[in-house]
């Protein structure tokens, strides 16, 4: 597993791991650096299959496989217990870990994930499959944003955009890992195990994320016995990037927060 660790260093500094969601690529949190560097030691990673761990994905592994893996991590790190922070794929691998690892884990944050897939989620995954097998890598990698980005932030960043499409096609992580790794979000279902999950959680969703229903953090919300939610009217499903402010507000106060207040909540 590739990873790095950024920030704080020293044996009782408290661990963030971060984790992105389809795409797989630490680098994903870099509006997040800034804030957590100097609070934390943050760890990015990139996902088996994707980025510089490469590799392929297990064909069965789903996502208790790429939660092994963040298990690995923490072990080539000494790392006793750890917070944790998923975006959208990466929030399920958290919850999967706070099922099976509940020792390690201290807190969670699961932005824009679910406990199960949603009619419109598979929708929108038939979709980019379609694209993918018939028209080709190009043609998949130019509509993510329309998954993860606002209209108007995207209008407002079409430089970006395009360069980060130059850079998603030659980086492509295949075809095979794609549909693997899809297939895992769809298979994934805790939602009949919410009240096992003991760690303080943050469930963050927007309104207008068009891949993930919001209904779906509300249910996490209403099923995980500590959870505090963050619903808010934009964003997109990559809040983190289009409202990075707001979004790190929230972030950092839920994890800076007196342990004691949080679960009295």
């Amino acid at each position: 597993m590739h990873f790095e660790v950024h920030g704080l260093q020293g044996k009782d500094v408290r661990t963030v791991i971060l984790s992105s969601g389809l795409g797989g690529a630490g680098s994903y949190w870099a509006e997040q650096m800034e804030v957590l560097c100097p609070h934390f030691r943050v760890v990015t990673y990139d996902h088996r299959g994707t980025g510089r761990t490469g590799g392929s994905v297990p064909e069965n592994g789903g996502i208790s496989a790429m939660a092994d893996d963040v298990m690995e991590i923490a072990r080539a790190l000494d790392l006793s217990r750890f917070d944790f922070v998923g975006h959208a794929l990466g929030g399920l691998i958290g919850l999967d870990l706070a099922l099976r690892f509940p020792s390690v884990l201290d807190r969670l944050v699961v932005i824009n994930g679910w406990s199960k897939v949603s009619p419109h989620s598979e929708r929108c995954f038939d979709t980019r499959i379609t694209l993918l097998k018939a028209a080709g890598v190009p043609a998949f990698v130019k509509a993510q944003p329309i998954f993860l980005y606002p209209a108007r932030w995207m209008s407002e960043n079409a430089a970006r955009l395009a360069a980060d499409e130059a850079h998603g096609i030659v980086h492509f992580q295949g075809e095979t890992n794609v549909l693997r790794r899809i297939a895992a979000l769809r298979a994934f279902d805790v939602d009949e195990r919410l009240g096992e999950i003991g760690a303080q959680t943050l469930v963050i969703a927007t309104e207008d994320d068009i891949l993930v229903p919001y209904t779906r953090s509300l249910r996490l919300a209403e099923g995980l016995p500590h959870a505090r939610l963050v619903l808010t009217a934009s964003g997109g499903h990559a809040v983190n990037v289009t409202e990075a402010q707001s979004f790190n507000r929230a972030l950092t106060d839920f994890l800076l927060s007196d342990a004691s207040q949080e679960a009295a909540q």
